[in-house]
């Protein structure tokens, strides 16, 4: 007996209306060095459409870009300021982890974690344009949700009591609320559009993945078992499908997936 199996990518296409995009932006700090390979005690990303563009990490302290088109479109100054914002973060997150700690009366001895994600999504128009969905400024500790951004209403809010005091201040402070709503409607969806044109060529162009194929034995020993791996691929929204004699295989065939 044999068995063909033929992996099929679909929807690599790029749809010009409706379509989604987003620019987010991830900081991670630790309380204290972690001492393990490839995580810093602080690092920062910026990912447009999941995909990481620039990235920044507390042993380099040097913004660096990850796509080609970002060092060929952005001048040297660009990256010099965001060197000098990412150092500045990094410093906050310092003070403010340590603040967290003392308030949730923590010691020093366990590792903790305070993370930032803030970004914009927004979605194409029939005529090109970016129309602004949602804004996103969150705050994440050990895990956690801790505080998070209400772009409609304007104020802070917090999950957890921790975080109440935090809540009590920033809501205080209009300029701030008003400056965090000012990025995610409008500075975000900016630099969003310019990014997404200066890497239009690359974005468009869809990745072809590497598709691996394991066999293993069944308990029932006429049968055999497929594992398959498919990476290196994008975007992300792809079907993989695997056929026997030009016939599509289901769940009721035994297939199973993790999804992407």
């Amino acid at each position: 007996m044999s068995l063909l199996a033929v992996f099929v990518l679909l929807g690599t296409g790029t749809m010009v209306n409706c379509e989604k995009h987003s620019l987010t932006y991830i900081y991670t700090a630790f309380s204290k060095p972690v001492n393990l390979p490839g995580l810093h005690e602080f690092t920062a990303m910026g990912l447009l459409d999941n995909r990481m563009i620039d990235y920044y990490d507390s042993e380099h302290q040097v913004k660096v870009p990850k796509e080609d088109w970002m060092e060929q479109h952005l001048e040297p100054e660009y990256w010099e300021k965001g060197t000098q914002s990412r150092k500045s973060k990094q410093q906050w997150f310092k003070v403010n982890i340590d603040i967290l700690m003392k308030r949730m009366r923590q010691n020093n001895t366990d590792t903790h974690i305070l993370q930032w994600m803030h970004g914009c999504e927004g979605e194409t128009q029939p005529d090109g344009t970016m129309k602004f969905v949602r804004g996103m400024d969150m705050y994440n500790y050990d895990g956690s949700d801790f505080l998070s951004f209400d772009d409609n209403r304007q104020v802070w809010v917090a999950p957890i009591h921790a975080a109440e005091e935090t809540k009590r201040k920033w809501d205080e402070v209009q300029v701030l609320k008003e400056y965090t709503k000012g990025y995610l409607e409008k500075e975000c969806m900016e630099w969003m559009a310019k990014f997404r044109d200066f890497g239009k060529e690359q974005l468009l162009k869809a990745s072809k993945p590497v598709v691996h194929v394991f066999t293993r034995k069944a308990k029932v020993e006429t049968n055999i078992i497929l594992t398959c791996l498919t990476t290196g691929f994008y975007p992300k929204e792809i079907i993989l499908r695997i056929r026997r004699n030009n016939r599509i295989l289901t769940k009721d065939d035994g297939v199973q997936t993790d999804g992407v």
